[in-house]
């Protein structure tokens, strides 16, 4: 009996550690989903990673570098659509991302480039600055993160209408 206790303490033992090893390994290589939600913020403001080829944060500065695959355009539930630059930066706090780059959304069929992005904090609500005006949108829309379209897809139609960024510049 004293052995098979034993014997039971020991596989225990050895799922802890294995559970542990485990857990460490997945957070020694977050996500940039993975960042922005560690920092207040909904893991949908960028693309899936499939669209991802590099991000960087760096920890002193707060600056936030993501590099994407192709220039691309995506729909969120609300129908809002945004543009996403194959470069994307800014400055990331807690809650906050502030001097965005590579970042449009369309607002009554006019391309405004997204300069912040703030979690009002208990609301459930999403602040876009849009520089003219502020945006709200509920968090809900960017909890998981959207597919991207490579920019030929808008100009062809397939998101309802014609035009973006690509076109006006």
């Amino acid at each position: 009996m004293q052995k098979i206790i034993r014997s039971l303490r020991l596989l225990l033992l050895l799922l802890v550690v294995v559970a542990s090893a485990t857990s460490s390994a997945a957070t020694d290589n977050p996500t940039i989903h993975d960042i922005l939600r560690a920092n207040g913020l909904p893991g949908g403001l960028v693309p899936k990673s499939t669209y991802i080829s590099s991000f960087s944060l760096d920890t002193e500065t707060g600056l936030l570098t993501v590099n994407l695959t192709q220039p691309c355009y995506a729909r969120y539930a609300d129908t809002s659509l945004a543009y996403f630059d194959n470069y994307i930066a800014g400055n990331l706090s807690f809650g906050e991302l502030n001097r965005v780059q590579g970042l449009e959304q369309e607002e009554l069929f006019v391309w405004l480039p997204v300069k912040g992005i703030i979690e009002e904090k208990g609301s459930g609500v999403i602040l876009f600055d849009i520089g003219l005006a502020h945006k709200r949108l509920s968090r809900s829309l960017f909890e998981d993160p959207p597919d991207c379209h490579a920019p030929d897809a808008l100009i062809q139609g397939n998101f309802g209408r014609r035009g973006g960024p690509q076109e006006e510049r």
